[in-house]
């Protein structure tokens, strides 16, 4: 029995363990954005409130996020675990931007009353001194992307990956 054990060829022991995958359904928020671990990380718009899958296997560096066909949509580098921090993609923070000035038009919308030629400097003079805002709603939206605008100016200048991230 011996020497029979001796002649069996055992296979080396593997150097990764087994690939263990750590799946979880989460909702999409209105800001096309996923919450895990305490982190949020960012989808293309469209998807607001609906299930999603975020996959990661353990040890590694990177998540993807799926839909519940297993169609990836996205895929991160994992922030640090409760870190709070939201992790963006340029492509999506460029069409959430699209997305968001797709809703505005340029036209203002028509008030009702006097025309604005006999409301005169009466009118806007009374709203100034109530301290209110003259000019039509699409005047007075003001949306800030200044952050997106940041976020997409950073990646521009980020290095291209290397082949053994580009493989995964």
């Amino acid at each position: 029995m011996a020497e029979l054990a001796a002649a069996e060829l055992l296979l080396a022991l593997p150097v990764l363990p087994f690939p263990a995958e750590l799946s979880v359904e989460r909702t999409v928020t209105a800001q096309s954005l996923v919450p895990f671990e305490g982190n949020f990380y960012s989808i293309s718009p469209g998807l607001p409130g609906a299930r999603v899958m975020v996959t990661c296997r353990l040890g590694e560096d990177f998540l993807s996020i799926a839909t519940t066909g297993r169609a990836v949509i996205a895929r991160h580098r994992k922030a640090v675990r409760g870190s709070r921090q939201t992790v963006r993609d340029a492509g999506h923070v460029i069409a959430l931007e699209r997305s968001v000035l797709a809703s505005f038009s340029d036209r203002a919308l028509q008030a009702q009353g006097p025309p604005p030629a006999q409301r005169g400097r009466a009118g806007r003079g009374r709203a100034a001194a109530r301290g209110q805002a003259t000019g039509s709603t699409a005047e007075r939206v003001v949306i800030d992307l200044s952050h997106y605008a940041a976020v997409a100016e950073r990646l521009r200048h980020v290095p291209p990956r290397d082949e053994e991230e580009s493989t995964e």
